[in-house]
């Protein structure tokens, strides 16, 4: 893994800590905010890490607790191979440690970090991509912690049926060329933050979001996530979509924000409206102009909006 000094990164004054989640594999991760603050979890998605959600962080950290992981294989936690893909060229992989890339493991993971930090009473939960699915598939084991949600260009159903799946995704899940190109060249990550957007990043941002996956070791988690997207019953990650699916509506009673951009390639209305009759009492603040790092688009707008919906919700005492 290339090092990347957090310092040097455009909006990212953080500390990152690590974890050993799993035996020689470390997790690295945010812990920002005053220790008996009400706790925010933000859980992040494919191809991005917890450089997504600093916006957030900053405008939060003062009064909430914000617990911020990188995925194992993303950011800045260790990226094991898993032993199995198309191989690079010459040399197979150096790392010796292995990990299986799957849906369950990062809900397996989640539910280890927050379980290492003493996370027992009430969270908000925030989640994008498809952190949407990890999140809400660790909230299924621990409903009553859930109290509120924040929920950002993301699913945690199946694809809508009128939403035809987009051919970016099949590129790198079901064709074996698309995804030895996507790896060895780092597409979906330099994709993403070009094109993920509406307004432009600067290039240090876009490179910010995308050098922790520059070079075929360090970019098997991009892929390996699009290769475990389930869209049918024989899929592995498909009963656990299942589960959340049927499980989405218990916490129709919880205060919920949606923020969405509209122009999201992916996630796009279809999301927002399944989301909606989940949820139907959730409030909704969508954007004609923003695309699907909504965070970056509309933060100026955003971050305050998701301050005032935490603040005006108050988590009940532990």
């Amino acid at each position: 893994m290339r090092a990347i000094d957090p310092a040097t990164l455009p909006d990212y004054p953080f500390a990152p800590q690590r974890f050993e989640v799993r035996p020689g594999i470390a997790m690295s991760y945010l812990d920002e905010g005053p220790r008996d603050g009400e706790v925010v979890v933000m859980v992040h998605g494919n191809p991005s890490w917890s450089y997504y959600w600093r916006h957030l962080v900053l405008g939060l950290r003062d009064r909430y607790r914000c617990i911020v992981p990188d995925h194992v294989g993303m950011g800045l936690s260790d990226k094991p191979d898993d032993g199995g893909g198309v191989r690079p060229p010459r040399t197979p992989s150096a790392h010796a440690r292995h990990y299986d890339y799957t849906l369950q493991s990062r809900v397996d993971d989640l539910t280890a970090l927050l379980a290492h930090l003493g996370i027992t009473g009430p969270v908000t939960l925030a989640v994008h991509d498809w952190g949407g699915m990890i999140g809400f598939g660790w909230a299924l084991s621990h409903v009553p912690q859930v109290q509120r949600l924040v929920i950002l260009n993301t699913a945690a159903f199946p694809l809508p049926a009128a939403k035809a799946m987009p051919w970016r995704l099949s590129l790198g899940r079901d064709s074996r060329v698309g995804a030895y190109l996507i790896r060895r060249f780092n597409l979906f990550a330099r994709g993403a933050a070009r094109f993920g957007t509406t307004r432009p990043l600067a290039r240090e941002v876009r490179d910010a979001y995308a050098s922790p996956y520059d070079g075929w070791d360090d970019a098997i988690s991009t892929i390996r996530f699009m290769q475990d997207i389930p869209l049918a019953p024989g899929d592995r990650a498909w009963p656990l979509l299942e589960r959340v699916r049927a499980g989405l509506p218990s916490f129709a009673d919880r205060p919920a924000f949606l923020g969405w951009g509209l122009r999201d390639f992916v996630f796009d209305r279809h999301f927002l409206e399944g989301f909606r009759r989940a949820l139907p009492q959730a409030q909704v603040q969508a954007f004609d102009d923003a695309g699907h790092y909504v965070l970056e688009d509309r933060h100026e707008v955003l971050v305050s909006a998701i301050r005032r919906f935490l603040d005006a919700h108050p988590l009940p005492q532990h």
